[in-house]
């Protein structure tokens, strides 16, 4: 691709999904078909340069219309945001859901990572690739975790073309710092936004996989949120139990189930009080860092410099993770009403939602649901008549595991590859637009509400002294009932599985997901805390349980692992770079037997799982050596 200003042109087609999105062009230098006059001056050039953090919505846009993103299209859209071609190229080819060369319509996504090799993805794949063969209308792509850990194996069938509206409606604004519209809420088979339909199947078969792909009026409906919360309905649940109870669409109903009573304390306590509360409950973060989420929100609302920003972290991506979908797509509004209270306390008048690429129903659920809290007066200026101005606008995702890491995710939604950033600054003195930030994930947030109600001592006294509240755990892989559960911080690892119902001939538990680490079936006394689970030499991590029995082969599922970091690796940092490749291909030889001796590979994984440990920017290149080194040292994995 030439990465200069060429002569290519866009189609009609994808000059309008650009237009739709930006607005038409005012200049021939932004693309306009005017005389060459306008071409000897500029303007607006830093208001151009301005909406730089347009361009991940921008190529959303081509590549939901289209299926891809031409040359011609790339050179448009980059004449519009004047983004030099060669850095919008690099952005594009970051994510796994764009391409840059021409393919069908219809990508159809299955998934072959951890809990879905081990319920016959790979069979799927082969029966489905089989079946389909050189179908001119449909490519295949073998996908990273879908999400859908708990109805494995998993698909997901993107198809590009003209639907209902315009592109990117939802996410064209006004200015860099702007709202988002809404869309009305769905079916569960397509987004309703002009050039992307979706369908999912889970479980999938090579009958409804192909028949989702092929025949998009025979596509299966995406079952209901409630179907992955076996506790459901239970009315005890501090987090959940309005799935599968509340209508997620109905604004009036979440009200009725107590919905917004937290925002109506958090107004009688005002900002200071609501973090005092925050901080005495002993929240701790969710998404497995566990930072205390009192001192995060107190570090940036004591920030001079403004405007202050309210980052939801939606991108969960770690394979075996899949509790914020359920709630966003079961309780939508409870993140809408505790991203406001997150806001009120921090001085932040802009919230933006990251959500995962691959959640189109949770995109439904939350654009519904923000539109309708800014038609009644829950969102936009002056809040329930106290003076808070606060407007939330979504960006979607587009397939990069480590755009979880919050800065690597503000560099997404600024326009530039998902890459981490060097600490200091933190995010809290300089984060998304150079501004004080407060990112946190869903069930970080969700878990503001019953603190808020119950009070900061009541909800303290749930769980354990350092590990404070209730927590959610994603249940997968050999278990009768696999799903999202609720229980307080203290229950054991083996309490949790029972509850699921874990299947004879336990092998191993993966907990933490592919950057986590496995426990035997003899040490299933872990508290599941953030200190028991340290204390064992394991990780809580974000909250994944994966149940293996003895029909999983054990390095098939490590070198899965290992390739699975391979490909999400950025590249910035060379022991991430290259201790990634080296982990996978001395796990080839050992897995083939290729090599002469497994013990040389296993000192030399050592060595380098080692590097990346000290040496790597972030998480990604941190955890990568946990999974293989558990399986080695605690399960004799190659024994």
């Amino acid at each position: 691709m030439d990465l200069r200003f060429g002569d290519s042109r866009p189609t009609d087609e994808e000059r309008a999904a650009v237009d739709a999105l930006l607005g038409p062009p005012e200049s021939s230098w932004e693309g306009a078909d005017r005389s060459d006059a306008d071409l000897r001056w500029g303007r607006g050039g830093r208001a151009a340069r301005d909406r730089r953090d347009l361009l991940l919505p921008g190529l959303h846009a081509l590549n939901d219309r289209v299926g891809w993103i031409s040359e011609g299209g790339l050179d448009y859209l980059c004449r519009r945001l004047t983004v030099p071609p060669a850095e919008a190229y690099g952005v594009a080819t970051f994510y796994a859901m764009f391409s840059v060369r021409p393919r069908p319509a219809t990508v159809l996504h299955l998934c072959t990572d951890l809990a879905c090799t081990a319920a016959g993805a790979p069979k799927l794949c082969e029966a489905v690739e089989a079946r389909l063969g050189p179908e001119p209308g449909v490519q295949v792509e073998r996908s990273p975790c879908l999400g859908l850990c708990e109805r494995a194996p998993a698909a997901l069938v993107i198809r590009a073309g003209d639907s209902a509206r315009p592109a990117g409606e939802d996410e064209a604004r006004s200015g860099p710092h702007g709202g988002s519209g809404g869309a009305a809420p769905g079916d569960g088979t397509g987004t309703g936004r002009r050039g992307r339909r979706t369908a999912v199947c889970a479980p999938a078969t090579p009958d409804t996989a192909i028949q989702a792909a092929t025949t998009p009026e025979n596509a299966p409906g995406e079952p209901s949120a409630a179907l992955a919360v076996p506790q459901a309905p239970d009315q005890d649940l501090l987090l959940l139990g309005r799935v599968g109870t509340v209508d997620p669409a109905d604004l009036d109903d979440y009200r009725a189930h107590g919905g917004y009573t937290a925002l109506r304390r958090a107004f009688a306590l005002g900002p200071a009080g609501v973090i005092r509360e925050v901080t005495d409950s002993g929240l701790l973060g969710r998404g497995g860092a566990a930072f205390p989420t009192g001192r995060k929100w107190q570090a940036t609302a004591s920030q001079p410099d403004h405007p202050h920003h309210l980052v939801c972290n939606a991108d969960e991506s770690e394979p075996g993770t899949f509790k914020d979908r359920v709630l966003m797509e079961g309780d939508p509004y409870a993140l809408v009403e505790a991203m406001t209270i997150a806001a009120y306390a921090t001085g932040a008048r802009r919230g933006h939602l990251y959500l995962r690429g691959e959640y189109p129903r949770a995109l439904e659920r939350m654009e519904h649901a923000i539109a309708q809290a800014r038609a009644r007066g829950l969102l936009g200026d002056d809040i329930l008549g106290q003076g808070l101005s606060f407007d939330i606008e979504i960006r979607r995702g587009a397939g990069a595991y480590i755009c979880g890491e919050e800065t690597a995710l503000f560099n997404s939604i600024e326009g530039f590859r998902g890459e981490p950033r060097s600490k200091p600054p933190f995010p809290v003195e300089k984060g998304l637009f150079g501004k004080p930030t407060v990112a946190n994930n869903v069930e970080t947030l969700v878990n503001v509400l019953p603190i808020l109600t119950l009070g900061a001592q009541a909800y303290a006294a749930i769980g354990t002294g350092a590990s404070t509240g209730p927590k959610l755990f994603c249940v997968s892989g050999s278990v009768a009932r696999p799903g999202v559960y609720e229980l307080p911080f203290g229950a054991t690892l083996g309490e949790l599985l029972t509850l699921a119902g874990v299947r004879d001939g336990l092998r191993a538990v993966l907990l933490g997901g592919a950057a986590g680490g496995f426990v035997r079936p003899d040490e299933l006394d872990v508290p599941l805390t953030f200190e028991g689970t340290r204390e064992a030499g394991a990780t809580l991590g974000s909250g994944v349980v994966m149940a293996f029995d003895d029909t999983v082969p054990l390095p098939r599922l490590l070198l899965r692992i290992a390739e699975f970091f391979r490909d999400e690796s950025c590249g910035q940092c060379v022991p991430c770079r290259v201790g990634t490749v080296r982990q996978e291909e001395a796990l080839h030889r050992i897995a083939e037997r290729t090599g002469a001796d497994a013990a040389a590979d296993i000192t030399l994984l050592r060595e380098v799982g080692r590097a990346m440990r000290d040496a790597s920017i972030c998480g990604l290149g941190q955890t990568a050596w946990n999974a293989v080194e558990s399986a080695i040292d605690r399960l004799g994995a190659y024994e």
